[in-house]
């Protein structure tokens, strides 16, 4: 039987979908219609129009939503100090609004109904003003309803105001998205249904047979016992796979060949940007490596590799030097492998790279669950309770590690202490997993990466350019858990869902808090705070890594500091975008020094000047939905 991947489609199709691309933003095209490198021209206004129109996607037709009628949405370039204006006109019958991920603007600027303004009405205009206070990749979209994954998102380049440290002689920006002809209200319906409705990369009897040809009968057998009894599939990876989901490079799909060119010996910088909804990527080119330069805007300083995985919303700048005059590849592969989107760089205009096949489906283990198998034995289940193995009947909620106190004190790397606001989590409703005993898995490359046989970027690895500015010791950390519950697609912080909270997260200005981010779900999530750079703790010293967003591998434990700066309320999500709709939100409100209260006080909610009375907004109401 022929799938929908296989399907080869007809030169009259292909014909369509090069007639479209003329329909793409410059910047987007592909090198045969005239992109050979983005323009270096700034600008200062913008005027950008919200609405629908139809758009032809891998060769069939469809509508999005987006901005100046096409997807993606027009590149924005600023410089590093400008004063930028920007209109947005909503053309559509609801409500809209425009985020400016990664860019430090005022509050009021950041683009959150109910969190930092009303949100901008059919018909209406709403002028964004900011200084740019950066300089980087970074992009936009809305946080309006589920508008993001029918198109509107764009990027954005910040050149700096003086010299660049990365020099390069050409650029490409490469935005990464995937696009469903299932409507996302759909979609989010169905995973309502069953969290795990829309993952066709189950394990099968084939599957088992090879895991008893290779494990035995008796260990195959415990094995498939202990992940039914959980009600959990090993294969979690992702919760919309590519049956759905097209795969796309600036709008095009593999079948369009998006081409880049270039000279062989030059510097070219590849400015790649995950604005997908529900997918991550791991983003290699096969025969010729990457340098990168820059993740999340902000510079690093260079690390040579073969492959990197990237969550939703972060954004990785590299180095590509070709030394043979053929076709590369750029291939962006799904991170539990159901497809991918290639695209061509080549020295001459329209070359086409081969597709590399797709490569096995990655399969979660128990230190994926929390459980270290080198702490439990070979099976990973030493010190789990008698009988058949299984986790039934546990008390999660008296684990090790797990049933803290409030408050606590920890040892600073400079034999300081700093006190410890912990979180009791119990297994309820809305939480069915805690992770026993969570780790730092910053040294590892991503799932399904870590036998791949060649050079993977890990977190560790990244070091800021610059020294960080703020060298200060955390003044309190603060612990968040990220919880769920698959079967019922419940997704949460601490057990609580957006539509649920009552109380923001507190920081005051000035402070230096760490965050300490564990994860009891069976997925890596890329977190997201708004308004503020954090430094990723991962022993680079005063050269932590500055991100905005960051993965959560399973069962991890991680941390990041961050200086609270930048007064006012702040979305804090995860950016897997049915996760945030399903309750993994909150709110840090950044209070000022003048009016902070102490610890314990009630938020003083609208001292900022916003309304938070709709502070839950669609979101909310999706999440009980």
């Amino acid at each position: 039987m022929v799938t929908r991947r296989q399907f080869i489609r007809t030169s009259a199709q292909s014909a369509l979908v090069l007639g479209m691309s003329s329909m793409l933003p410059g910047w987007a095209q592909s090198a045969t219609n005239g992109n050979t490198g983005v323009s270096t021209r700034t600008a200062t206004n913008f005027n950008l129009t919200v609405g629908r129109f139809p758009v032809r996607i891998d060769g069939r037709a469809g509508e999005a939503i987006g901005m100046n009628g096409t997807v993606p949405a027009p590149l924005l370039r600023f410089r590093e100090g400008d004063e930028i204006t920007l209109n947005v006109t909503n053309t559509l019958n609801e409500d809209t609004s425009v985020h400016w991920h990664g860019l430090l603007v005022p509050f009021q600027m950041d683009g959150v109904p109910g969190v930092t303004f009303p949100g901008i009405r059919p018909g209406e205009t709403f002028t964004y003003k900011y200084a740019v206070p950066q300089s980087g990749t970074y992009w936009y979209h809305s946080h309006s309803g589920l508008q993001e994954p029918l198109g509107h998102y764009g990027p954005i380049i910040i050149d700096p105001a003086g010299t660049d440290p990365v020099q390069y002689d050409r650029e490409y920006v490469l935005v990464l998205s995937d696009w469903s002809f299932m409507s996302p209200y759909r979609i989010f319906s169905e995973l309502k249904k069953a969290g795990d409705t829309l993952n066709y990369q189950k394990r099968t009897v084939p599957d088992f047979l090879r895991d008893v040809q290779e494990r035995g009968l008796d260990a195959a057998w415990a094995d498939r016992a202990m992940w039914g009894e959980m009600r959990m599939s090993p294969r979690d990876i992702a919760d919309v796979t590519g049956e759905t989901y097209t795969y796309l490079i600036n709008g095009h799909a593999t079948s369009d060949n998006w081409n880049g060119v270039f000279n062989v010996g030059e510097r070219i910088r590849l400015r790649v940007i995950n604005a997908s909804s529900m997918s991550m990527f791991n983003v290699r080119m096969p025969g010729l490596p990457m340098t990168i330069v820059a993740a999340d805007g902000l510079n690093v300083q260079p690390v040579e590799v073969d492959e990197f995985q990237m969550g939703n919303a972060e954004t990785y700048d590299v180095i590509i030097e070709p030394k043979e005059e053929r076709a590369f590849a750029f291939v962006a592969e799904s991170i539990d492998r159901s497809g991918q989107v290639v695209a061509t760089f080549g020295p001459r205009l329209g070359m086409r790279a081969e597709a590399p096949a797709l490569r096995s489906v990655p399969t979660l283990t128990m230190r994926d669950m929390g459980m270290s198998h080198d702490s439990m034995g070979h099976d990973g289940m030493s010190g789990m309770p008698s009988g058949s193995g299984s986790m039934t009947g546990m008390d999660h909620g008296a684990m090790g590690g797990m049933d803290h106190s409030n408050h606590g004190m920890m040892a600073g790397t400079d034999g300081s202490s700093w006190p410890v606001e912990t979180q009791t989590i119990e297994r309820g409703p809305g939480v069915t997993n805690i992770a026993m005993m969570p780790t730092s898995r910053l040294d590892e490359p991503g799932i399904g990466l870590g036998n791949v046989g060649h050079r993977v970027l890990r977190y560790s690895q990244l070091r800021s350019l610059a020294p960080n500015p703020d060298h200060r010791m955390p003044g309190r950390e603060m612990e968040i858990h990220l919880t769920s519950n698959m079967e019922r697609y419940m997704w949460s912080f601490n057990g609580v869902e957006f539509a649920d909270i009552t109380a923001p997260i507190i920081f005051h200005e000035g402070e230096r808090v760490r965050v300490t981010l564990i994860n009891n779900t069976m997925m890596p999530h890329p977190i997201h705070l708004h308004g503020m750079f954090f430094d990723l703790v991962n022993g680079a010293g005063h050269n932590k890594p500055r991100k905005h967003t960051v993965i959560v591998k399973p069962g991890e434990k991680l941390s990041f500091d961050v200086t609270a700066d930048h007064v006012g309320d702040w979305a804090f999500h995860c950016h897997l975008f049915f996760h945030m709709h399903a309750g993994m939100m909150q709110v840090v409100s950044v209070l000022p020094d003048s009016s902070a209260p102490m610890p314990g006080m009630e938020h003083p909610h609208g001292s900022h000047g916003t309304d938070h009375s709709d502070m839950h907004g669609e979101m909310g109401k999706e999440a009980r939905s």
